[in-house]
């Protein structure tokens, strides 16, 4: 049987096919969509079925698209597991030594979902993007409220709360008396803290910083709009073909809608393609190293992994930990006294994870009972721990 290899490059693809023992004439194609349709015609004259290329970047995604569409079994292999040997690097051998491992059955394919779940990807991580860029024009208003001597990030808990957005509106179309804007702070704080608050507001705001608030505004209201037409899509996605997944995860303590729906698209919402916990774990990047030599452990380091599934795993982690009387509040509280917090909950992500894929994989829902927040025989261990610690230091005196 034929198969192809394909060394995938921003503006050129080599592709080499390979029979047999005999690997024939490599061949160069653009980038272009016509150039990759050209290719799949020829390699479908020549009879090959499976065609392998390495993940680069962004620019395997169309390359695989058309060749998906066109019927064609493909892989998708991480570069950093088929390099090739030292002095023999080249674009025409980098072809024909994909082609000849994937004829040997060595290669092992990256992970590639589904078109719908990519699709849901697409959502997902633009979502994410609007929110960091949110994040960063609220602090340049509140950067240009200090040049103006408008102190009320000192005295609201959140900045992308409405008293301060209504506060940068209000200066934005002119008003500037420290009494108007008073008035569009959240009466909670406005009762508390008058004077202050009032003090706070009294600036020293100039035609120009008016005009660059008024801009940052705008922005504003703008990627707002933009972030609620990418949150639309992702709940109309997930509705109509991951309800059942979803309804799942919001049964475990620290997943909302958001962070469901993100998981679903980082992980593909269908364990079947990690074949246990352990092998998921590591597919995230949260499962410690097995770096071992002579007997000896040199690192237990986090090996890298899906960076945006990480993320989203470290933030139910905080949310969970901060959940009352569920189960990770005490483990968190327990790894925090003799590990730094940072792997403490680097250490509750990974559990997560572990836990997630078990409630998909069985499609349970989450069930604090299998869990006891209080274990009685770990109390009785520690009971039985501190005695003998107060017995030796008893001894001591």
């Amino acid at each position: 049987m034929k198969v192809c290899g394909l060394d995938v490059h921003k503006d050129t693809i080599f592709c080499a096919v390979r029979n047999g023992k005999k690997c024939e004439e490599v061949k160069d194609y653009s980038t272009l969509t016509c150039s990759i349709r050209q290719m799949g015609e020829h390699l479908q004259e020549q009879g090959v079925l499976r065609v392998a290329m390495e993940s680069t970047g962004v620019y395997w995604i169309p390359v695989w698209n058309i060749l998906e569409d066109m019927g064609f079994e493909l892989l998708l292999v991480n570069p950093f597991l088929i390099k090739q040997m030292p002095g023999r690097k080249s674009d025409v051998k980098d072809a024909q030594w994909i082609a000849l491992l994937l004829q040997k059955g060595m290669l092992r394919g990256s992970l590639v979902p589904k078109a719908d779940i990519r699709e849901l990807r697409v959502y997902a991580r633009k979502y994410r993007k609007l929110q960091g860029r949110m994040t960063s024009v609220v602090q340049e208003m509140d950067r240009l409220l200090v040049m103006c001597n408008i102190r009320l990030g000192s005295y609201v808990s959140d900045l992308n709360g409405k008293s301060f957005r209504r506060v940068v509106q209000a200066i934005a179309d002119g008003r500037d008396s420290p009494e108007e804007l008073l008035c569009h702070v959240h009466p909670r704080i406005r009762n508390r803290h008058a004077d202050t608050i009032r003090n706070a507001l009294e600036g020293h705001i100039c035609p120009h910083h008016r005009f660059a608030l008024s801009l940052l505004d705008e922005e504003y209201s703008l990627l707002e709009s933009q972030e609620e037409r990418c949150l639309a899509m992702m709940e109309q996605l997930c509705a109509d073909r991951y309800a059942e997944q979803l309804e799942l995860l919001k049964s475990h303590p620290g997943i909302n809608d958001i962070a469901a729906m993100s998981f679903i698209a980082e992980s593909g919402g269908e364990m079947s393609a990690f074949e246990n916990s352990g092998k998921f774990s590591g597919w995230t990047g949260l499962r410690p190293r097995n770096d071992e030599s002579a007997g000896k452990y040199k690192s237990t380091a986090t090996t890298k992994g899906n960076k945006f599934l990480r993320t989203i795993l470290v933030q139910i982690a905080w949310a969970a930990i901060r959940t009352k009387g569920s189960h990770y509040q005490g483990k968190y509280a327990r790894l925090a006294m003799r590990k730094s917090k940072k792997k403490a909950l680097i250490a509750i992500a990974r559990k997560i994870g572990t836990v997630l894929w078990n409630m998909l994989d069985k499609k349970q829902e989450y069930d604090a009972g299998l869990m006891p927040v209080y274990d009685p025989d770990k109390i009785a261990a520690k009971i039985a721990y501190h005695d003998r610690e107060l017995l030796r230091l008893q001894n001591l005196i």
